[in-house]
């Protein structure tokens, strides 16, 4: 049987295989000439939507940033707000002060930036005036004066009812005596006999001795209770009369000291006219002439730093001074923790295991000092933090901060304090992905509320004449602020070139400009090895290959492994069944492609197709997918007239780790072909690309290091001007091949093929036209599908016959039972 060769099919062009950058479209010849790049390239759409979200005022306009990793989302946007930022509102100081009347609640001040400083210092020294000034007035001759004068008047009052009680004891043969009993004196009715004041417990022992008679001893007795009774109710008008007397000398001092600390006290109220402070010094003045002990103490030897404790509650915590803050605040937290953002109430230890806090250890945290301008937060530091995404939420809707230590967030622990809420007039700026986003919109009611704007940074920008120009300006950037060496427009032509290799496109240029930065500082380190002053193309191209072998390990061991044939890989020849595939490997840092054996067998079946990768747990969702897909071609071209009457199996060969993605499906499709038909593959080709169920070649990533990997291995094996890959048409777009394949090309020594349909495909694998499909619905003879059809056809033959078989088997089996039955 001579089979129909398959059309000639187009290679590549060496044109389509790479774009390069011409540097003589540059107007200069060194970044020497040029001005670092003011403003943000390439991301147009995300300024457009971060410039909505920063100029609306309304609730819930906080701002939700999307992108990969590397396009500069934290530098754009500390530099964007810094640009576009409208003027600040009025900033504003926050001080918490001492609650007077009830200390668990500090009291919040607010006042304008600068004047939380200012108020601090007036205190400390309004209170250090008192402390020096209330004490002299208390200890002045005119005060003492009058405190003399009330003493006496203490002592006439206290005489006149002591006098006549003290008279009638001396009449009766009693005196007042005292008695210490333990560290107590007290006063004692003691009668008199002999001339000599005895206790009353010694009568008996008087009348023992015939001093006195037991009558005599029972009236001292009924006398002495008598006494004693008005003894108590003197001693009840003298406690009075002290009372009264510690009153008048305390109303004296409230006076005199009050005089003073109003004067004081009404300074301050002239320097701020706010209420809330206003009323805060009301309270402050009561609680300072209620306080007076303390103004007139002095400082015990070694008690020093008790005794000053004891002035804290007249103090001011500054939590935030805007005084040096002249624009709207842009802070970035780059450690998100519940007490970075939110503040903390500390507590102090007393040195004997009970700790206890006041006001003053009240500590602020970056929202706070955001509060007016912006804060920018990465989303997923945020959501792995305890209670940071939970109290950020409630902050935004409730547009207030109630400062807490984390531990009574969770319950943990009581609230040893509540200070009073700050009312908050903040932009919050979160940095995430796309999955962060639509978690959070999924999942979370009030996200949508919270933050009404999304933007997305872009990883890639269209390559045009003022991208080009851009581009050379953030080299000039990089160069100005971390003192590099100027680039020549070579240079700049190859960054560029790589920037086109990263987006994986030739008409894009990526936006990832951590990356672009890396290259040139690395460039920039092989120009001054080589003692250069200015960094060339050559430079690059250095730097570019040694970070491929910093990161080539893992690719340096499979390529060992594929030459010394520990991985089994064809490069030549021809084999049924058998194909080269293209895979991808990569870590994140760095990724290579390397070829991969897939093979399949088949035999009569059903029309299964088994994924021996997806039954041992090695396939992934998408590869799982691509081979349902795989079923749904062959049904569409081969069991429309009759069912598919074979069973096949398909196995990544020496695959030992997980497989996903459909970037194989057109091996799978042509290695099952190759088994139908008994047709070999070509074994020097190899072959990427995804398909759907009509045929219909689909785009797959990772084209340039896919189509590197295989020539690699065959430049190692050695060049036989056979060997080339087949690619899906649309990725022609997406090569940016090295120089050394571009090379073999334009020699003959490699062949790359692009193709839209999998027949082509085929065609090229196999070297036979794959076939039309007659009106008659059946295939031509002598092609691919022809000699595939024809092998269903026998297939389904047997199948049918098998089951024929089995029918009559059945009948016999019956129609013997039956006989038995009727016998």
């Amino acid at each position: 049987m001579t089979l129909q060769k398959s059309p000639r099919h187009k290679e590549l062009s060496i044109e389509e295989l790479r774009w390069t950058c011409n540097p003589d479209v540059f107007d200069f010849d060194s970044t020497i000439a040029l001005e670092p790049v003011d403003g943000i390239v390439g991301q147009e759409r995300a300024i457009k939507a971060l410039t909505l979200g920063v100029d609306i005022k309304g609730p819930g306009y906080n701002i939700f940033i999307t992108g990969m990793s590397g396009t500069g989302k934290f530098t754009t946007i500390k530099q964007m707000l810094e640009k576009i930022r409208p003027q600040p509102t009025k900033l504003f100081d926050y001080v918490y002060v001492n609650n007077f009347k009830d200390p668990d609640y500090p009291r919040l001040l607010t006042f304008t930036a600068g004047q939380g400083l200012e108020f601090k210092k007036d205190m400390e020294n309004a209170i250090k005036f008192l402390r020096e000034n209330i004490i002299q007035l208390l200890e002045s001759e005119a005060f003492n004066n009058k405190r003399k004068k009330l003493y006496e008047k203490y002592t006439e009052e206290q005489q006149s009812i002591m006098k006549p009680f003290e008279e009638k004891l001396t009449q009766n043969n009693f005196s007042l005596g005292q008695v210490k009993v333990g560290e107590v004196v007290r006063p004692e009715l003691l009668p008199v006999i002999e001339n000599k004041p005895v206790f009353i417990q010694q009568l008996e022992e008087y009348v023992k001795a015939n001093k006195i008679t037991s009558e005599q001893a029972d009236g001292i007795t009924q006398q002495y209770e008598k006494f004693q009774e008005e003894l108590q109710t003197i001693f009840r008008k003298n406690f009075k009369l002290s009372q009264k007397y510690q009153k008048k000398i305390t109303e004296l001092e409230e006076r005199i000291a009050g005089e003073l600390v109003s004067i004081t006290i009404d300074d301050l109220r002239e320097r701020y006219k706010i209420k809330k402070v206003i009323k805060h010094l009301e309270q402050l003045e009561q609680n300072i002439i209620s306080n007076l002990n303390i103004f007139k103490a002095r400082p015990q030897p070694g008690a020093e730093e008790e005794f000053e404790a004891q002035f804290k509650n007249y103090s001011a915590n500054i939590i935030l001074n805007n005084s040096s803050v002249k624009e709207r605040p842009v802070i970035i937290e780059t450690t998100p923790s519940y007490s970075n953002i939110f503040g903390a109430i500390e507590r102090v230890s007393d040195g004997s295991g009970t700790w206890f806090t006041d006001f003053t250890q009240i500590k602020s945290g970056s929202i706070l000092r955001a509060n007016g301008g912006y804060l920018v937060l990465n989303a997923m530091d945020a959501l792995s933090e305890p209670g940071v995404w939970k109290t950020l939420k409630r902050v935004l809707l409730h547009n207030k901060l109630e400062i807490q230590d984390i531990a009574y967030v969770y319950q943990l622990a009581p609230s040893m304090l509540k200070p009073e809420p700050i009312i908050m007039d903040i932009k919050v700026i979160l940095i995430g992905n796309e999955e962060i986003y639509y978690l959070l919109a999924e999942y979370e009611d009030d996200f949508k509320k919270a933050f009404k704007i999304k933007a997305e940074f872009d990883y890639e920008m269209k390559r045009t004449d003022k991208a080009l120009v851009e581009y050379a300006h953030v080299v000039k950037k990089l160069v100005k602020h971390e003192e590099l060496l100027e680039f020549d427009k070579s240079a700049i032509a190859r960054i560029i070139e790589y920037g086109a290799r990263y987006a994986e496109n030739q008409n894009k240029l990526t936006t990832r400009f951590s990356a672009i930065a890396d290259l040139a500082r690395e460039s920039n380190y092989w120009a001054n090895d080589a003692g250069e002053k200015i960094v060339n193309a050559y430079h690059v191209n250095q730097a570019i290959k040694a970070a491929k072998e910093r990161f080539g390990l893992d690719e340096s061991k499979i390529q060992e492994m594929i030459i010394d044939k520990t991985i089994l890989i064809d490069t030549d020849g021809e084999r049924i069944g058998q194909v080269n595939g293209l895979a991808v490997y990569g870590d994140g840092l760095y990724s290579f492609g390397k070829p991969t054996r897939l093979t399949a067998s088949t035999s009569v079946g059903n029309g299964e197709i088994i994924n021996i990768d997806k039954d041992a747990g090695l396939s992934g969702k998408t590869h799982t997918k691509s081979i349902h897909i795989i079923g749904g071609y062959f049904r569409e071209k081969f069991g429309l007239n009759n069912p598919l009457s074979f069973k096949a199996s398909l196995v990544f060969e020496q695959g030992y780790g997980m497989i996903d993605g459909d970037s194989a499906s057109i091996a799978e499709i042509a290695v099952l072909v190759s088994c139908l038909s008994e047709i070999p593959i070509k074994q020097y080709l190899a072959v990427t690309g995804s398909i759907n169920q009509k045929g219909d070649v689909q785009p797959i990533g990772g084209v340039n290091e896919k189509v590197e990997g295989f020539f690699d291995v065959c430049k190692e094996r050695g060049l036989n001007k056979k060997q080339g890959v087949i690619i899906p048409v649309q990725n022609i777009k997406d090569l940016m091949l090295k120089e050394e394949i571009i090379e073999a090309v334009s020699k003959k020594e490699f062949h790359i093929y692009s193709v839209s349909r999998v027949e082509e495909a085929i065609e090229i694998l196999m070297g036979v036209k794959a076939g039309n499909q007659l009106k008659n619905g059946t295939y031509e003879k002598n092609t691919i599908y022809g000699i595939v059809e024809k092998k269903l056809n026998d297939m389904n033959k047997i199948v049918m016959k098998f089951k024929n078989n089995n029918e009559k088997k059945k009948v016999t089996k019956k129609g013997k039972s039956q006989t038995r039955k009727r016998k």
